[in-house]
């Protein structure tokens, strides 16, 4: 079995992937915060998640995948200020926190599978794992890591001597201010949130003066008092829950780096005295116009502002695939299109040049494209492979459906193949009418019968003296 070699953000270098114990691989993803939809830039990130998962199955590895989904928690300043974003999303759409999160949730669910992208084996919620989140605080507090402010109890990272080393962030210049704090009751810069109290100015979780406008939707009873899980709480307790500590793999963006995986970290290896996870693998962003796509900030792309425009979600998936996942991909509608065009070429080829079937695909071929997708996720040369077997078809030194058979290969990584279209009888009768009448030199009528194909759905593209037809 060829052995897959990944960046790990924690030991700055590639390293082989093994299994801690026994021969599964366990992989944590960081979800999606379910106050808004998922722009395509956050869409990037579950592609390369994606793929990750995909090739250590085409390696032959057994895996185990959890991803959580942030019902609570996330405030807008991503660190320890602000509104809660699905409290604030409830406020400005007139809907309950549990509506909003349901609902954006269901969204991100279907962006997901019209990626192609496999669903996780467990997808748990920040919501239905409170308890166990409170636990984890009073095993800090019991453990000395923990101090009470007036709106929550807080990590000290002064008491973790190798804070901040996935980061590389100097401890000493951040205890000195690196990183400002707003909050002043702070005894670090660098300190975060464990749990927030819903009412820093002291009033009770049953104070007649609470209203439904002024109290938060999203709240539970605690030992410290009413309030919700800081962000960072919910995934050391949904990946230990369901993977154990440690596990092997934690993936999220490259935003995740400084932040919130280094206080998972910390608050983890604090709590149980071992790592969380052996390799911390990253994804870049993708940017439009040159910016980091963001919500907060109006400037972002759905999935659905592409299929607006006549793109498939998997000619999205497909660009994503044409450059590294630890490299900045600017999107533009040009490379777009690229992507539109060599996908239409992939599926043309598959599916206009069946034989008899008997062909496999080339083992040297094969051996090549794996060991570029086991080099950590090189998936820009794993498509020239694709490519150059197509270009090899069709000059006849490889066997058409020995091409095929690599195609489908390769595509139980890359996911890009559609699913083969039965074509109505009806539409099947007037193209071969069509192919008639220019056997014949009738171009007017057989121009009139495409016209006509086209207006019931279907596009008509003339390979080699006849009609090849598929779905538009």
């Amino acid at each position: 079995m060829v052995k897959l070699k990944i960046y790990n953000t924690l030991s700055k270098s590639k390293q082989e992937v093994e299994p801690i114990t026994g021969d599964v691989i366990r992989i944590y993803s960081c979800g999606l915060t379910v106050y808004d939809f998922a722009h395509i830039g956050n869409l990037r990130k579950y592609i390369f998640d994606d793929v990750l998962k995909r090739t250590l199955k085409f390696l032959g590895y057994k895996v185990k995948h959890v991803m959580n989904i942030t019902d609570v928690g996330h405030l807008t300043s991503d660190e320890d200020e602000g509104e809660d974003k699905i409290e604030k999303s409830a406020r400005r759409e007139k809907k309950s926190a549990y509506e909003i999160a349901k609902h954006y949730e269901k969204e991100f669910i279907k962006d997901l599978k019209a990626l192609n992208i496999e669903m996780p084996d467990e997808m748990p919620r920040a919501t239905e794992n409170i308890e166990e989140q409170i636990k984890l605080v009073e095993k800090l507090e019991k453990k000395g890591f923990t101090y009470k402010t007036s709106d929550g109890i807080y990590f000290d990272t002064s008491k973790l001597e190798n804070y901040g080393k996935l980061a590389n962030l100097d401890k000493q210049k951040q205890l000195e201010g690196a990183r400002v704090a707003k909050n002043k009751e702070k005894k670090n810069p660098a300190d975060f949130a464990l749990w927030k109290f819903s009412f820093p100015s002291g009033r009770s979780f049953d104070s007649a003066q609470d209203d439904a406008e002024s109290r938060r939707q999203m709240e539970w009873k605690s030992p410290w008092g009413v309030g919700f899980p800081g962000w960072h709480l919910e995934c050391s307790v949904m990946a230990t829950k369901f993977l154990g500590q440690p596990f092997e793999i934690h993936t999220g963006g490259v935003d995740h780096i400084g932040v919130h995986h280094t206080n998972e970290i910390a608050q983890s290896e604090a709590a149980e005295g071992k790592p969380l996870a052996k390799y911390f693998v990253h994804s870049e962003h993708l940017l439009q116009d040159g910016k980091k796509m963001a919500k907060s900030q109006g400037h972002f792309l759905r999935l659905q502002d592409l299929q607006e425009k006549d793109y498939s979600p998997l000619d999205f998936r497909l660009m994503c695939l044409g450059a590294h996942f630890q490299s900045k991909l600017d999107f533009t509608w040009q490379s777009l299109d690229s992507a539109k065009s060599a996908r239409r070429k992939i599926n043309q080829f598959y599916w206009g040049s069946q034989g008899n079937g008997e062909e496999v695909a080339d083992e040297k071929y094969i051996e090549k494209f794996a060991n570029y997708m086991a080099d950590n996720l090189d998936t820009v040369k794993a498509l020239a492979v694709l490519f150059e077997v197509m270009s090899e078809a069709e000059k006849g030194n490889i066997a058409k459906d020995s091409a095929r058979a690599f195609i489908q290969k390769a595509d139980e990584i890359f996911k890009i193949l559609e699913n083969k279209q039965e074509i109505p009888q009806e539409i099947s009768d007037l193209s071969k009418e069509r192919d008639e009448y220019r056997k014949s030199g009738d171009y007017q009528k057989a121009d009139g019968l495409r016209i006509k194909i086209e207006a019931m759905g279907y596009v008509i593209e003339d390979v080699k003296g006849r009609g090849k037809i598929r779905k538009a």
